[in-house]
């Protein structure tokens, strides 16, 4: 019910704006879209763009979205309007412990691993692939300060990367509202986040503990090579693949796994599948999987 609430919202909207979409002017932005960044968008998604980019057009005081795209694909509007565009067609729906599995497969069984193969020398890095605003990184941040507890040798750096400059920005302050962090036990809540006195607007703050081992960075997985020099022990790319067609989920697997060590571990989403992919990792357990040696 709510959907087809927030869909009439959006109609009667766009009925004020006396203007749609065009099927010509959302092929164009539908081809750009899947050609720079490999997100699908297929024709169902016309009304949903239509939706999402009329507050922009508003905020730009233009008259029509054929107005919106001339703009956007003139040499001035590809230098000042592609990171707006980015935040306004990119979905940023995370929680933290999002698929607690996961979770639980870090702690008791690569952690152990990493410390009963490594000389104790070595940086434990983990890299969120589509880490949107932020919950994912954190979340790995918990369970590895909480692994640092029992090893306190344990050494860890993490990466969350995304195309949003918005969502990084959310990812970098740290604050989220109050509710976000509901799943989390009382004795995490109380050592990874402070609360904010402000009660008419519930929020909480990670504390610099969770941020301090946390790098975030820009990166578009559908560039040819990316700006990272890291091998890591772990590569989290969930919920990410479902917006590209299955060849280009094979080619950007194949990209990260090249920033993968072998034998590293490589998290996908639930909805996600890897079956019959031509690359170069070993089924463990569902949406878990791991790099050949």
């Amino acid at each position: 019910m709510s959907g087809e609430k927030n869909n009439k919202y959006v109609q009667k909207d766009l009925d004020c704006f006396k203007a749609e979409l065009s099927e010509k002017d959302f092929q164009a932005f539908s081809a750009f879209i899947y050609s720079e960044y490999g997100i699908k968008m297929p024709p169902v998604k016309r009304i949903m763009l239509q939706g999402r980019l009329l507050k922009r057009i508003r905020e730009l005081n233009m008259q029509s979205y054929s107005e919106y795209k001339d703009y956007f694909f003139s040499k001035e509007g590809q230098q000042k309007e592609l990171f707006n565009f980015l935040n306004v067609i990119t979905t940023n729906k995370t929680d933290f412990f999002r698929e607690p599995v996961h979770f639980d497969f870090l702690m008791n069984q690569v952690l152990p691993e990493h410390i009963n193969n490594s000389t104790g020398k070595s940086t434990f890095k983990v890299w969120s692939a589509g880490c949107s605003s932020g919950e994912e990184p954190y979340t790995i941040s918990i369970v590895l300060n909480n692994f640092k507890q029992m090893h306190p040798n344990f050494a860890f750096s993490i990466m969350g990367s995304d195309i949003s400059h918005k969502v990084l920005n959310v990812a970098a302050k740290g604050v989220y509202q109050e509710s976000k962090i509901q799943i989390i036990p009382l004795d995490m809540k109380k050592r990874y986040f402070l609360k904010s006195k402000d009660r008419t607007f519930p929020s909480v703050r990670v504390k610099p503990e969770l941020q301090n081992n946390i790098v975030l960075k820009y990166v578009n997985l559908m560039d040819n090579s990316y700006d990272v020099q890291e091998k890591f022990e772990v590569i989290f790319c969930r919920n990410v693949l479902i917006y590209f067609d299955r060849q280009t989920q094979e080619k950007v697997i194949n990209k990260l796994c090249h920033h993968l060590q072998p034998g590293g571990y490589f998290f996908i989403g639930h909805s996600e599948s890897l079956s019959g992919m031509n690359v170069p990792l070993t089924h463990i357990k569902p949406t878990i999987f791991r790099k050949e040696l």
